[in-house]
């Protein structure tokens, strides 16, 4: 085997290094993307990828940053094409998110593994085409709740469904489970009028506050002020104390 490396800008062997090791991931799954196998499928010496990505760790994380820099760029696209229905706009995403994850479960169980989604451009990327879809319902007054945590339960309910498909055979998994479950988180994130702002106080506060940087005739520590004042409204919907509540 010849190490190629010296022959090629350094950015082409990062390249080549990085297409082999997901190539091997999504063959063989994540243990066989060993140092050795990946020099080997990209023809280059086992330290020029110690060189280049630090260690094997290094490694995975470029192959998963690689992977979901793909899908984000197609999840971007379609997001700003958008239909413009808030509600079917997310609920495309919702079944985009979950058929990348049944297609490469061995990338996103490594996502996942050690934090490395925390830490993710390409991940942080897709949450903020999610935070993009959650503010137009925010701004169409269809949320009960402020957009943090819209952002957060669909987030979580969109991991935690592909995490509990990947955990069962796929003969034996439920099909109608991923939309069952974005319909149980809708059904408490929105108000009960698709499309059409419903004058709840929960729904008004939310929309006021998406529509605040955009409001004329305001100096800045107008806007702050007023910004301090919805957000302790929006917190006190979100965890009303006893009288509220009551």
């Amino acid at each position: 085997m010849v190490d190629v490396e010296g022959a090629r800008p350094r950015e082409d062997v990062r390249t080549r290094i990085v297409a082999a090791a997901a190539q091997l991931l999504d063959e063989d799954g994540a243990d066989a993307v060993t140092t050795r196998a990946v020099a080997q499928a990209a023809g280059v010496q086992a330290p020029t990828i110690y060189r280049l990505f630090g260690d094997k760790d290094g490694l995975v994380d470029a192959v998963a940053e690689h992977v979901m820099a793909a899908y984000v760029s197609t999840k971007t696209a379609a997001s700003e094409a958008g239909s413009g229905d808030p509600v079917a706009d997310l609920r495309a995403g919702w079944r985009t998110h979950v058929e990348f994850g049944l297609a490469n479960p061995e990338l996103y169980a490594l996502i996942g593994a050690g934090g490395r989604g925390a830490r993710s451009p390409a991940t942080l990327a897709g949450i903020e085409v999610l935070r993009a879809r959650v503010r137009r319902l925010a701004s169409a007054g269809l949320l009960r709740v402020d957009e943090q945590r819209a952002l957060m339960m669909i987030h979580a309910a969109g991991h935690g469904t592909v995490l509990a498909l990947l955990a069962v055979p796929e003969a034996d998994r439920d099909p109608g489970l991923p939309g069952a479950m974005l319909d149980a988180v809708l059904g408490r994130l929105l108000v009960g009028t698709p499309a059409v702002p419903e004058a709840t106080t929960s729904a008004v506060t939310v929309a006021f506050a998406t529509v605040l940087p955009d409001l004329p005739g305001l100096s800045d520590a107008e806007r702050a002020v007023l910004g301090e004042w919805l957000g302790r409204a929006l917190a006190g919907l979100r965890d009303p104390g006893p009288a509220e509540a009551g």
